[in-house]
């Protein structure tokens, strides 16, 4: 699809010329006699590109093009000056424009100019196509649930993501502390700033030293050269530490100086590196004990715990179930290419009164298994063993039902392998396979 170009000019014959050479070039081109009507065209139409004079009737270009950018930042502008304007055009960009033109002298560059600008523009809205897609997809509107538990914990969070406070993020394994920390971050004003990730517990205190604060060449066996630490990655944006009680003490020390003065030293370096960034953390642990225990410095868990927010497990808003799981049964369904089964209720019964370690993510990792294993109706055959006890599904007298079930926990048991199914069955291969056609199983 050809771009569309805006011509804002009160010379009518410099507008109707300016838009046959465009036209010319496969462009749609609208026209424009002064600001007013120019900006009610924008309102209505998608543009790319704007030719704009710099003296209009009822304004000028240097003071427009700062009021489109403010408006349209994806729209590029190109100002029209007369040889004794061209100081005007030179603010104009100052002002956000693309570049400017010379009336009468510039005419060859035009198309050349165009091009570039329409460029330029594209790539702006692609890229505030998929900024509006990250957005979206840690909205705190897309976190699932509405009990009244997981409701407080995202009140919370959206109200302290505006500011450039501290936060820690308080829960179990699996209670999506990373969605909550990606979520604050875009919801705040250092949306367009990196977000960078750190698993404290997953490196030791020299790996994690030299990812966190980055190091010189040098410094040990192996640094070749200078490497930016993460914090330098962040610069500007939000670094998420998550297992944070996991930290070594000595790097507990390095990162409270982060805290409160906004520096650190990088690894073999002996000048201070100044950073920018807002720190989320997140643990599962108890911090206040584990620093009466002296395992963590109490100074830093009062500079980290400056909002703290805690997130439920799934045990505390079990109501929660009915929304999470058909959200997953509809991912996993769709990615297997299959239809999207159905929950009977014995299933949902199962997964209620169930003990959630794991919380979300061991819910998760049940229902993409439950997707596998089942075609149009989700039952608690597909569940885990250990799901057995918590089924509330009526007791069942039906002896070929009985063996249907047994059958379906033994090759989940054995991960499908028939072979292997057939001799802890103690029956041969040939009789499953009957069985397996009989009960449609296969």
């Amino acid at each position: 699809m050809k771009a569309t170009i805006l011509i804002i000019d009160d010379e009518a014959k410099l507008r109707g010329l300016l838009s046959r050479i465009i036209s010319l070039e496969g462009f749609q081109v609208l026209e424009a006699g002064d600001t007013k009507s120019g900006l009610k065209i924008l309102e209505k139409t998608d543009v790319q590109v704007v030719l704009s004079d710099v003296k209009l009737p009822d304004g000028n270009g240097v003071d427009l093009t700062r009021e489109i950018k403010s408006k349209y930042p994806c729209i590029e502008i190109i100002v029209l000056t007369a040889f004794g304007t061209i100081a005007d055009g030179v603010n104009a960009i100052k002002n956000g424009a693309f570049d400017y033109l010379v009336k009468g002298d510039d005419n060859e560059r035009i198309i050349p100019l165009l091009n570039k600008a329409i460029e330029k523009a594209q790539m702006q809205f692609r890229i505030a196509q998929l900024e509006r897609k990250v957005a979206d997809k840690y909205s705190f509107n897309n976190i699932l649930g509405s009990s009244k538990a997981i409701q407080q914990a995202k009140e919370l969070a959206a109200k302290v993501a505006a500011t450039d406070t501290t936060v820690l993020l308080l829960g179990e394994t699996g209670t999506g502390k990373e969605v909550f920390a990606q979520s604050i971050h875009e919801a705040s004003n250092r949306r367009y700033k990196p977000f960078v990730a750190v698993n404290c517990s997953a490196l030791g205190k020299e790996i994690l030293e030299s990812e966190l604060f980055g190091h010189k060449a040098g410094a040990f066996t192996g640094a070749l050269k200078d490497k930016r630490g993460l914090l330098d990655e962040a610069n500007e944006g939000t670094i998420f530490l998550d297992e944070i009680g996991e930290m070594n003490i000595d790097l507990q020390a390095k990162l409270l100086r982060v805290l409160e003065t906004s520096e650190f030293y990088r690894v073999g370096d002996a000048k201070t590196t100044k950073v920018n960034v807002r720190i989320i953390a997140a643990t599962n642990r108890n911090l206040r004990e584990e620093s009466e225990q002296g395992h963590f410095r109490l100074d830093l868990y009062y500079r980290l715990s400056v909002f703290q927010i805690h997130l439920p497990s799934l045990n505390e808003r079990i109501e929660d179930i009915e929304t999470i799981a058909p959200y997953f049964i509809r991912l996993f369904a769709d990615k297997m290419n299959k239809p999207v089964p159905a929950m009977s209720p014995e299933f949902l019964n199962a997964l209620k009164k169930h003990h959630w370690k794991g919380n979300t993510r061991e819910l998760k990792n049940v229902i993409e298994r439950a997707v596998i294993l089942s075609d149009r109706t989700l039952n608690p055959t597909s569940l885990p063993f250990d799901f057995a006890s918590a089924s509330s599904s009526p007791f069942v007298y039906n002896l070929e039902e009985v063996e249907k079930m047994h059958i379906q926990k033994v090759l989940q048991l054995t991960g499908g392998n028939k072979t292997e199914a057939a001799t802890r069955m103690n029956i041969a291969l040939a009789t499953l396979y009957r069985k397996l056609k009989d009960y449609k199983l296969e």
